[in-house]
């Protein structure tokens, strides 16, 4: 039997995500105005008719929300759309596989379950033909003897038992002492993504992802762009996993390098024949805190069946159907760093876009509008 996490491989050909993205890349990317798309009958193109939007994609930080553009196989850069006087989201819009996508951030330096609630809601005041969402970025691994997850490998939320694949853990009540009990249970995914997902997988099982073709047209356009290195696979060597009992020598500074910390502590792992990041399903954990320490990591791992922390999910769950897809950029302990954050972002926005490709637009229509204040 498979485990609940049932891990697949994604030979995802990240070539381009390792030269790196350039600070002009979006500028040089090729812009759809909106006198591409055929005029409807009251004079405005499909581009700028907002019951044209479909998928809401949600981020939480601008490096991902950057990510996400990268994947847009068009950016309506010059579209003007009447936006609610409620709605205070700023927008990024495209079309992704046959899909019409809107792309929203959170304010910058704004996080949580309650400001992710509020993108969300503000996003339906004025795309009201909303069917689900995608919520894409980046996440902290729980790995264990059962979870090889390595940094820059993608976690999605996938229903098992009686989750429906996200776990709001400081949802509850406080009994006695450190005893919590934790009430309430979160939706599962759209029918329509869910579908898509075993359609995915079924795919990668028999090496036809579509993916890999997705990341060498990206290639092509960022060919004539000056490149950077934010965005490239970090490498082995900086990859670390250290034992569950060994902190950071220094818990009050960066672990960008680690260099004060002893290498002996670091878990043994059983080299991988590539780069390439390997893609996990089961349940994530979803708070408004950070997660920073290996002990806690490992006892709400082992408590809920958990791989993944975050710190949105549980905010979209309930009134905005969605999918939560994130790329690993540390362990959740206290040598957490930036290092990996752009290129986590990079592979989730990668898997996103590959699902989009088997989700039919016509079976988007089939599922219900997202009901605003739902």
């Amino acid at each position: 039997m498979l485990s609940t996490d049932y891990v697949v491989r994604e030979h995802l050909h990240l070539g381009f995500l390792r030269r790196g993205l350039s600070d002009t890349y979006f500028m040089q990317m090729s812009v759809t105005k909106s006198s591409a798309a055929s005029a409807g009958g009251d004079g405005i193109s499909e581009a700028e008719d907002k019951e044209s939007y479909t998928v809401g994609w949600i981020c939480a930080l601008p490096l991902e929300m950057a990510a996400a553009e990268l994947m847009l196989d068009e950016i309506y850069d010059d579209v003007q759309f009447e936006q609610n006087d409620g709605d205070h989201n700023s927008y990024t819009l495209g079309l992704m596989q046959g899909h019409r996508v809107v792309i929203a951030c959170l304010p910058n330096g704004v996080y949580g379950t309650n400001p992710a609630a509020i993108v969300a809601k503000d996003m339906l005041r004025t795309f009201k033909s909303i069917r689900f969402g995608l919520l894409v970025g980046i996440g902290g691994g729980a790995p264990s003897p059962d979870h090889d997850i390595r940094l820059g490998d993608i976690v999605v939320s996938r229903p098992t038992g009686t989750s429906g694949g996200v776990i709001q853990y400081d949802r509850g009540k406080k009994r006695k002492l450190e005893e919590f009990e934790r009430t309430g249970s979160l939706n599962a995914p759209p029918t329509a993504l869910l579908t898509a997902l075993s359609s995915l997988q079924a795919r990668h099982l028999r090496g036809a992802s579509k993916t890999p073709g997705f990341l060498s047209e990206a290639v092509e356009k960022i060919q004539k762009a000056s490149f950077r290195q934010n965005y490239t696979y970090q490498g082995k060597s900086n990859d670390r996993l250290f034992r569950t009992e060994y902190e950071h020598v220094n818990v009050d500074s960066s672990c960008n390098d680690c260099d004060g910390c002893d290498n002996s502590q670091i878990v043994e792992r059983v080299d991988r024949d590539d780069a390439d990041p390997v893609v996990h399903y089961g349940n994530i954990a979803s708070a408004n805190q950070v997660v920073k320490d290996s002990k806690t990591r490992d006892r709400l791992s082992k408590e809920l069946g958990v791989i993944c922390f975050e710190m949105e999910a549980a905010g979209l769950m309930q009134d905005f159907p969605c999918l939560v897809i994130r790329g690993i950029c540390d362990y959740s302990d206290s040598h957490k760093n930036k290092r990996w954050q752009n290129y986590a972002a990079a592979t989730a926005a990668a898997y996103a876009k590959g699902l989009l490709s088997r989700v039919l637009p016509s079976n988007v229509k089939k599922e219900k509008v997202i009901a605003f204040g739902k």
